[in-house]
C-alpha cells in the first residue's frame, strides 16, 4: 500500500482507538466481553480488508503496515488489537495459499465487500497444544466435507462470520498431515464447553467449543497446513502479536512518561528521581520496537523476491520468528513492570489516570499464546541442526 494511502488508513485506526476502543476498554476487560464497539468501526472504516490483495480490492497492506495497525489499536484496547491481529493471520491464509481456487478469489472479493470478520481453531482437545497435530478429520463426499472438532479455545468464534479449523486430511492421514477448512457461520453449530474468565485478554472471549460442520468440498484450502504454517501463520502470529505487545507497553510508558512530566511541572528547575527510571524504561522500549520492525520489513523484502515463500520455511527463518516471539513475549510484562515502579501507587489503584492493572495483565499472555518452552524446546532443537546462512 503506498505510503500517502496508509497514513490515512493508520489515522483512522489512531481515531479509532482514541475514540471508540480506549472508551471501551476498561468495560470490555471487566465483562469479558467482546468490544463490538471497536470491531463494528474497524468494519465501517474497512479495516479488515487491509491485507487482502489489492487485485481482489483490498488494500494490500504490508506487513511493516498491518503490524503498526495492530500497534496502535494496542495501546488503547490490547484485546481489539489481539481480534484485528488473528483476523488479518488467518486471512493472509487464504490470501497466500488460495489464489488457484476460485471459490477463494471470489471469498476474498466478498470478505471485502462485507468485512468479514475471520477466526480460527486451531487448537483441540488431546494434543497438548501442539497446533501441529490434529485429532479430528474432515470428510469427504458427492463435493461435500463434514467436519467435527473439539477445541480447548476458540478465540471470537461465536462472534466471526467465518472460522479457518485445522484437522487431519483424510480420515487416515497422519495426525501432522493437515488441511485447513473454511467454516462459514452458517455451515457450523457451536456449542461452548469452557468459560473465559482469565487474567489478561478477556475481550477475545476465548473459551471452549464443540464444533459440528458441513459445506462445500471447494471449502477446504488447498495445499498442506504444514506449508501455510511455516510460510504464514508462524511469521504472521510471532510479527503481529510481538506488535501489538509493544503497543501495550508503549501504553504503559506513556501513561508513566505523563507522570514524571507532572512532576516535573511542580518542581520547576530540578528533574525528578524518576525521569532516570523514565530514560530506562523508553530504551528498552525503543529495543523492542526495533526488534519487530526489523524483522517485518525483512520479511517483507523476502516475501516480495521470487522464490521467497520458500525462503521462509527455512531454518534461520524459523529461529527468527521464534526468537523475535518469545523476546518480545517477555519483554512487555517487564516494560510495564518497570512503569509501574515509576508511577508508583497510581499505577496500582485501578480509579487513576496512570492505571496499569489491565496493561500488565494483558502483556502477560504472551508468553503463554503458544508456550514459551514449547518454542524453546524447538529453537533447540533446530540450532542443533542450524548452520549460519
Amino acid at each position: 500500500m503506498h505510503s500517502q494511502e496508509f497514513d490515512k488508513l493508520l489515522n483512522t485506526v489512531r481515531r479509532i482507538a482514541t475514540d471508540i476502543a480506549a472508551n471501551h476498554a476498561a468495560d470490555v476487560d471487566a465483562q469479558a466481553r467482546f468490544p463490538h464497539e471497536t470491531l463494528a468501526a474497524l468494519r465501517e472504516a474497512r479495516v479488515l480488508s487491509a491485507n487482502v490483495p489489492i487485485e481482489s480490492g483490498g488494500a494490500g497492506c504490508s506487513m511493516v503496515q498491518l503490524a503498526t495497525l495492530c500497534a496502535t489499536l494496542a495501546q488503547a484496547c490490547a484485546s481489539s488489537a489481539m481480534v484485528l491481529a488473528m483476523h488479518y493471520i488467518q486471512v493472509a491464509c487464504i490470501a497466500r495459499h488460495s489464489t488457484e481456487s476460485a471459490f477463494f478469489r471470489s471469498y476474498l472479493c466478498e470478505l471485502v465487500e462485507q468485512q468479514f470478520l475471520l477466526a480460527s481453531m486451531t487448537s483441540e482437545v488431546g494434543v497438548f497444544g501442539d497446533t501441529r497435530s490434529s485429532v479430528c478429520a474432515v470428510e469427504r463426499a458427492n463435493g461435500r466435507f463434514k467436519l467435527d472438532k473439539d477445541a480447548t479455545t476458540g478465540s471470537y468464534c461465536a462472534e466471526a462470520d467465518a472460522i479457518l479449523v485445522t484437522c487431519r486430511r483424510a480420515a487416515d492421514a497422519a495426525a501432522s498431515d493437515q488441511v485447513m477448512v473454511l467454516v462459514r457461520k452458517s455451515d457450523c453449530t457451536l456449542t461452548q464447553t469452557t468459560s473465559w474468565d482469565t487474567m489478561g485478554m478477556r475481550g477475545t472471549r476465548s473459551p471452549g467449543f464443540k464444533l459440528v460442520s458441513g459445506g462445500g468440498e471447494e471449502q477446504i484450502v488447498p495445499g498442506a497446513y504444514a506449508d501455510s504454517s511455516a510460510q504464514t501463520m508462524v511469521p504472521y502470529s510471532h510479527i503481529l502479536w510481538s506488535a501489538l505487545w509493544w503497543g501495550i507497553a508503549a501504553e504503559a510508558v506513556g501513561r508513566a512518561a505523563n507522570f514524571v512530566r507532572g512532576q516535573a511541572r511542580r518542581t520547576p528547575g530540578t528533574v525528578p528521581p524518576t525521569a532516570v527510571r523514565l530514560a530506562e524504561v523508553s530504551a528498552r522500549l525503543q529495543t523492542m520496537r526495533s526488534n519487530w520492525f526489523a524483522v517485518a520489513g525483512e520479511f517483507d523484502r523476502v516475501d516480495a523476491t521470487p522464490g521467497g515463500m520458500e525462503e521462509l520455511t527455512r531454518i534461520g527463518w524459523a529461529l527468527r520468528f521464534n526468537n523475535l516471539k518469545v523476546s518480545s513475549s517477555e519483554m512487555a510484562p517487564q516494560i510495564v513492570h518497570m512503569a509501574l515502579q515509576i508511577v508508583g501507587i497510581l499505577g496500582y489503584k485501578n480509579d487513576s489516570p496512570f492505571a496499569l492493572s489491565r496493561l500488565y495483565r494483558d502483556a502477560l499472555s504472551g508468553s503463554l499464546m503458544v508456550s514459551n518452552d514449547r518454542i524453546a524446546a524447538k529453537t533447540a532443537s533446530m540450532l542443533l541442526v542450524f548452520k549460519d546462512e
